[in-house]
This record gives C-alpha cells, structure tokens and sequence, in this order.
C-alpha cells in the first residue's frame, strides 16, 4: 500500500545535504518520492509500505550520515497533528552555547596571533618564544575544535561516503589549516634544536590556528543567525497552533469537567466563556455570541453566533456564553487542516528548487578539486607552501554553498506562512511557482462570481398594490413552493417585516409556476404561459420582461383573474468584490474568461456588470474541463477558480486551481490553492503571492550564485597576480555566512507581503 511517512533530519546545514538525503532515500526500492525541507529539517516520503519500511528509510539516512527521527503518527484519540518546526528552535540553545565557547577561545586566540601586526600590547614570554608563542595558540584552538566536533564527524562521515556536503568543506579547510599548524610547529622547534631562532620566528608568521578557530567560529556564529532568523519563517504557522487551546470544559454526567483537548470526543458538549479559543468545530446548541474569526476567514469583522449556527476551531469568543456540540475533532478540525495542509506545502519542492539541489549535488565536489588544483599550482609557481595552503582553504571555505540551499526553501515557508495568515492557503510549492506564470483566468460564475444564493433583485406592481403590498402577496403564494427560488422571495418579504397570508388552495405548475386562492381569490405567479393559460393578458409587461432577462434576471409575472399585478424579479446577484476582482487580474495582464452552465442571456448579463470580456455559457462539467484543456494547448497557462462539484473537473485540468473555501469538499480536494473565505479579490492576491514568492527566489539564487561565481576566483588568487587581490580564510568564513543571513532576511522581507497589492 502507497503510504506518506514524515521525519525529522537532523545534521543537515546545506542543499547539498538535503540533496544527498534525498538521492539515498529515493534510490530504494518501493519509493516513490522523497521532499526534504532545509528549514524545516523535515522529509515526507512517499513509498510503499510492503516493500521499503520507515525503519529501512531511517537507515538510508544514517548511512547517508545524518540521523532521521519518525513523526508520531496521528493518535488515536484524534489529537491534532503539530508543525514540526521543533528541530529548528530547540537547536538554538545548543548553537549559543558552541558559540559562546568558541568566542570565549577565539578572542584571545586572535589578539595572540594577530597583536604584533596591530602593535597590541603582548607578555614578553609570547614574544621572547616563538615556540610558547605557537604553543599557545595551539591551545586555545583545542575547546574550539571540540565543541565544534560535529563539522569534522559530518564532513568527513559524507564525504567518505562520496557525498561532500558544506560541512566537508568546513572540516577539509580547517583540517588542513590544523594540519599545516602542527607542521609548522614541529619545523619551529626543528629550527630552535638546531640553533636557529630567526627560522622559527619566520615560521611563527605562517601559522593558521587563527584561521581554523576563526572559520568554526564565523560559521557558528552564521548558523546560529539562521537559525534565528528561519524561526521566523514559521511565525505564521506558530501563531496558527497557540490558537489551540490545550484543555477545554465539556458537560459529562451533568456537571462540567476541565480535559485536555486530545480528549474531546464528537458528541461532547463543550463550554466555551467569554475570552476563550474555540477547541473544536462544533454546532452552537445554546447561548448568544460574537467571535473573531479572522484566524481562520480572515475577516476582521466578529460574527455572532447563536444556537443552530457552526463554529470552527482557532476562532475566539469574544463576549457571551456559549454551549457547541463537537462535530468535528483532532485532526478533522478546520484548524488541524490548514496546519497540516501548509506544513504539507512546505516540505513539498517547486521546480525552481530541485535546480539548486541539482547543482549542490555537483557543486562541492567541484570546489574540493578546484582547491586542490588552487594549491597546486601556487606551489607550481614557486610561491610556498604558506601562500598555497592559505588559497587552498580560502577557496573551500568561501565555496560553501548555504545560501543556495536556503535560497528556495526560506522564500517558500514566508511565503505560505503569509499566505496562511491572509486566509489563502497554498497546498504545494509547484503551485505556488505555477501561479506565478498564470495568464489566463477562468471563473465559474456560481458561488464564485456571484452569490450563489438567489435574491430579489426587483418589484414592479403594474396594478392597484403598492410594492410591498405585491411583494406580500407574491410571498403568501410561493410560501407552499419548494422551488429554491420561492424561497428568495419568502426571504425577503419576512426580511421587510411583511405579513404572509396562508393560502386555501394551492397548485404547483411544474417549469410553468403556481397558483393559490388566498381569501377567495384566485391569484397566478410565473412564466408568461401559465399567464396564457388562464386567461391573463401580461402585453403591458412585456417590455419589462424582456429587460429583466437581458440583464440575467429570472422575472416571475403575478396576476389574478381581473389582470396583471407585476413582477418580481429573482437574481443570484454579483458577489461584493467581483468587479475589483476581475479588474486587478486585468491589471495583472491575465485574461479573464467565464465559464458556467446558465442560459446566454444570464451569462451575458453577468460578464457585463462584472467587466469580463469572454463568457461561454451552457456549459457542463465536461465541457469546462475539456474548454481549459483547449486554452492549456494553445500555450497558454490557466488558474480556474470555482467552488462547486461541478468545477472539479476543470480545477484539476487547469495548470492551477483555485478553490472557493466556502465550497464543496470535492472542489477543495480537486484545487491547488484553497481560499479560506469566499472573496474573489484573495484568488487576485493567491498569483500575486506566487509572483512574489518567485521574484523573491530568483533574488536569492541570483545573489547565491553571484556570491561564488565572485568570491571563488578571489579566494584561488586569480587576480592576485594583476592587482594584488587575495582573501584571508578568516575573511571568507565571516563572507560565507554573511551571505547565508543575507539570503534569509531577503525572504523574511515576503512577511511585508499584502493581498491586495
């Protein structure tokens, strides 16, 4: 059986780990696929469970050298799942403690090494002995590789398993930096045993025990920036999963008990006061309230709520009492979805990514040769072995690839995270990155353009009846219809305060209308037939008539046996933001197209009032599909936008879907964008997102890339012969992770992000 495991990875620090991670996991058998997120430290694996198991995956990592830990599948008793965003903020506390140590060792080691190019004052027994004088910085450099062990074991564990990641890097240019200290230390005490002390104190100036501390140290520090600034990327999310309350009050046995929320079961009564998180979705059963619910629609308008009304979980009461039935718990709540649906996105790879991965993968071991051949031809030129080594190492260290490996993943975590926030909720990174590229936009009309609930749009008495006196009595005789537009009429009449009058008699006229006796006397509403049949010249509303259904209304005639009365007109009038809607996608530069299975003149109607130039009406399901799959090969590249069953079909051929959240599940399911609220304006700001979620990756794989394609010739002393140009390990270290830090702030600059533009 196809299944989805979820893990945590610990060990990984670039795209080349994350890279690795993935190739050993997809190259066994019964694996589908496989998606690490660098930022998460997460990896969901598709695979089937009867050929490769999780404890066989946990082992593909191990020996790629890194450790893989099972997430906890749901419990059984529906708790909801977590964002495991764990990894990431508790590796914090370990990282300061590395980094004070190794400050609290590199700081005197520096003053050492570098204090008699500065003139810093020193103590005579440094200076008098340059062995003493090694010695020393030796031993400061000791806690410094200690504590940051855990470079050396990675590197050399993946890159003897062929798969060098930054971590080899790190541990080959340090490592060597070490071991060319030790050398020059043995060579120091050489010259001293024979007798000549200027030796060693030339000697003395060619250590690099600086240089090592100070590239562990540089990198430590960079990384414990990362980790800062990545917890931010999950603030959206975090923000989502302290809305959920961790114990609630429920009525058992007639009296009221404090539970953890994992124990609420569906048909419990929970009591939710004033000031309190929802827990769970439920039905309001007794009591009166206001809720905000901006966490989950992102309405900022409370909503009251009373008995027979839903709630939904991460939503606040705000003033009165309330009882609600759970309806839905643990992970089927609203709030357990949109967790599991963004972290499920957020692992997930936009083909943007994969090209950074593909490249790391090819990258360190490129820049381990090009070091060697650095080294080499220094040595070749007769410049010694200081000079050769000291490039050699500048080019490892400056080459680490962290900031193409954060590159993709930080743009996408904000930026979903923010799309969370703002009520739009994307399921995948490929459609993210596909709706960046839309061009074409097609929009079912009902429920998405429109209402989807018919209204009276119209009153027209032509007789001796007021208007309200019309609208009264059209009401009292489709108060007995079950036909779905009686039911707007008898709305709005009680909505008015109307009075309806019970009928004597009543006769339904199936596609012509009804009629009713209503204190003796016969009355009529419906079509211009029915009107024929019984005798009711409708001449003089014509005309009206004829407006009303060029505008894409459904007119009802009333009349009695003496003659007209009116019309009453029934619409499914256009939804509030449509009109900008369709106006911001045209100022995006798409095309805008409708597609619905309504009449021509009902279509044409709408496509009028809302601004949109293409309208193709009478549609089935069938057709939208088949008409998107047209646009598709004409090269053009399509967001459908819809909520109903009926769109299911075109939402999955289109290159993107968007759901109406306030749809149906089969629409939802079939969407890879799911607007939370039904708000036409927040599909605008879904491509928007994906636009600036791509413009800021591309940002940080142009600075990525530039920052090596520079920094590498630099670092191998290209130019050194020309200008004198060359860089020192310990600068290339503080470079390295400057432009790790830099990559990450860039995308935390999407949390400034605004739907609307």
């Amino acid at each position: 059986m196809i299944i989805t495991t979820k893990f945590i990875i610990e060990g990984m620090t670039c795209a080349g780990c994350s890279a690795t991670v993935e190739r050993r996991v997809v190259a066994l058998s019964g694996v589908e696929k496989a998606d690490v997120n660098l930022i998460a430290k997460t990896m969901s694996v598709r695979h089937d469970e009867d050929i490769v198991t999780a404890p066989e995956i946990i082992g593909a990592v191990q020996d790629a050298g890194y450790t893989a830990t099972l997430v906890a599948p749901p419990s059984s008793d529906g708790s909801a799942p977590g964002f495991h965003h764990g990894p990431v903020l508790q590796k914090g506390e370990g990282m300061a403690v590395r980094l004070a140590t190794s400050l609290l060792f590199t700081i005197p080691l520096f003053y050492i090494a570098m204090g008699h190019m500065f003139h810093w004052p020193l103590p005579d027994f440094v200076h008098q002995n340059p062995l003493t004088y090694g010695l020393l910085q030796f031993l400061l450099l000791v806690p410094v590789l200690v504590v940051n062990r855990v470079f050396f074991v990675r590197g050399f564990k993946t890159l003897w398993k062929r798969s060098p990641t930054m971590d080899s890097l790190i541990a080959l240019g340090s490592s060597a930096a070490v071991v060319y200290g030790l050398y020059t230390l043995f060579a120091m005490s050489d010259s001293l045993f024979i007798g000549d002390p200027a030796k060693a104190r030339d000697f003395a100036m060619t250590l690099y025990f600086e240089s090592a501390a100070m590239i562990l140290t540089l990198i430590t520090l960079g990384h414990y920036l990362e980790d800062r600034a990545k917890s931010h990327t999950t603030d959206a999310i975090s923000k989502l999963i302290r809305l959920r309350p961790d114990t609630a009050t429920v009525e058992r046995n007639g009296r009221e008990e404090l539970i953890p929320v994992e124990h609420i079961v569906i048909g419990d009564i929970v009591v939710v006061r004033p000031g309190q998180n929802i827990p769970v979705d439920g039905t309001v059963v007794e009591g009166f309230s206001t809720l905000d619910v901006s966490a989950i629609t992102g309405e900022s308008i409370p909503v009251e709520k009373k008995a027979g009304n839903q709630v939904y979980s991460a939503t606040i009461n705000l003033t009165g009492y309330l009882k609600l039935r759970a309806d839905r718990v643990g992970n089927d709540t609203t709030l357990a979805k949109i967790i599991a649906l963004v972290e499920e996105a957020s692992v997930s790879k936009a083909p943007i990514s994969r090209l950074a991965d593909r490249i790391s993968s090819y990258f360190v071991p490129a820049v381990i040769l090009i070091a060697l051949i650095t080294a080499a031809v220094w040595l070749l030129l007769g410049y010694g072995t200081a000079f050769a080594v000291s490039s050699a190492i500048t080019v490892l260290v400056i080459s680490c690839p962290c900031a193409l490996g954060l590159a993709t993943p930080t743009a996408i975590m904000v930026g979903m995270g923010k799309g969370a926030q703002s009520g739009i909720l994307v399921k995948s990174a490929e459609a993210l990155e596909i709706a960046h590229a839309v061009n074409t936009v097609v929009l079912d009309k009902t429920g998405t353009v429109t209402a989807g609930k018919p209204v009276v749009t119209d009153v027209i008495s032509v007789g001796e009846l007021d208007d309200l006196e019309l609208l009264a009595l059209t009401a009292s005789i489709e108060a007995p219809s079950e036909h779905p537009l009686s039911y707007a009429i008898v709305g709005e009449a009680k909505k008015s305060g109307l009075t309806i009058t019970p009928v004597e008699k009543f006769t339904a006229h199936p596609g012509k209308g009804v009629e009713a006796v209503i204190r003796g006397k016969r009355y009529f509403a419906g079509g211009p037939m029915l009107m024929a049949e019984h005798g009711v010249d409708v001449s003089v509303l014509m005309p009206r008539l004829s407006e009303l259904g060029m505008q894409g209304k459904i007119p009802f005639c009333i009349g009695s046996e003496s003659g007209p009365l009116g019309i009453v007109g029934v619409a499914d009038v256009i939804k509030s933001g449509s009109r900008e809607a369709v106006s911001a996608f045209k100022a995006l530069g798409m095309d805008v197209i409708l597609l619905t299975g309504d009449n021509h003149y009902t279509a044409r109607g709408i496509a009028a009032e809302t601004g949109i130039d293409t309208v193709i009406p009478e549609m089935l399901p069938a057709d939208k599909a088949n008409y998107v799959k047209k646009l598709k090969s004409s090269g053009k590249t399509i967001a459908m936008v819809g909520d109903g069953i009926n769109d299911a079909p075109a939402l999955v051929c289109a290159d993107v879907g968007i759901a109406i959240g306030a749809g149906t599940d089969i629409a939802i399911d079939s969407a890879g964008i799911v607007l939370m609220h039904s708000d036409l304006m927040d599909a605008v700001g879904a491509l928007r997102l994906g636009k600036a979620v791509i413009r800021n990756i591309r940002q940080n794989l142009f600075w990525a890339f530039i920052y090596n394609v520079l920094g590498i010739p630099i670092a191998a002393g290209v130019f050194y012969g020309a200008f004198g140009l060359t860089l020192n390990p310990m600068i290339a270290a503080g470079a390295m992770s400057l432009s790790s830090i830099s990559v990450v702030l860039n995308a935390l600059r999407l949390n400034l992000f605004k739907k609307e533009g």
